[in-house]
């Protein structure tokens, strides 16, 4: 079995959510599948049949976020010491060599993976790329949209 990689911030974020799921969504549902089963025939109860489809992917992730977190390897990003290299956890500052656009980058798990919040997953092309060159490198990789090019920055550990 192997241990899928999560950064502390991560981690603390999945146990919010799984408590949140146990505590508040769970009785809510639960709740919900009640009131639906007091209306009558279950056969012509649409709410009875989506209150249930809500209690089994409310299920799905509690099992999953169980499962992830308890064969996870929780590493802390602020005591790694990699001497300017990029690794898992670090935040890079990369320029597109095309059109000079700077962006901020964290690598971080797959499960915490979030592009919105610039969060890349340490499986993507990026990533791949990135991990084990440091500030001043011009990393190669292939994007869905083709070929690009990336010069570091900036490496940081926070």
């Amino acid at each position: 079995m192997t241990r899928q990689p999560l950064t502390r911030t991560g981690a603390e974020k999945l146990r919010e959510e799984l408590a949140h799921l146990k505590k508040t969504a769970r009785p809510e549902i639960i709740a919900a599948i009640a009131e639906a089963r007091a209306h009558g025939d279950l056969k012509e109860n649409a709410e009875y049949h989506a209150a249930r489809e809500q209690q089994g992917f409310i299920e799905g992730r509690i099992q999953q976020l169980e499962a992830a977190l308890s064969t996870a390897q929780v590493i802390d990003v602020t005591k790694l010491n990699p001497g300017g290299k990029v690794v898992f956890g670090a935040t890079v500052t990369v320029s597109d060599e095309a059109t000079g656009d700077e962006t901020r980058y964290q690598i971080v798990g797959d499960l915490e993976a979030d592009i919105k919040h610039q969060r890349l997953a340490i499986s993507s092309p990026i990533a791949r790329a990135l991990i084990g060159k440091q500030e001043g490198d011009v990393v190669s990789f292939r994007a869905p949209a083709g070929d690009r090019e990336l010069e570091i920055v900036a490496v940081e550990y926070v």
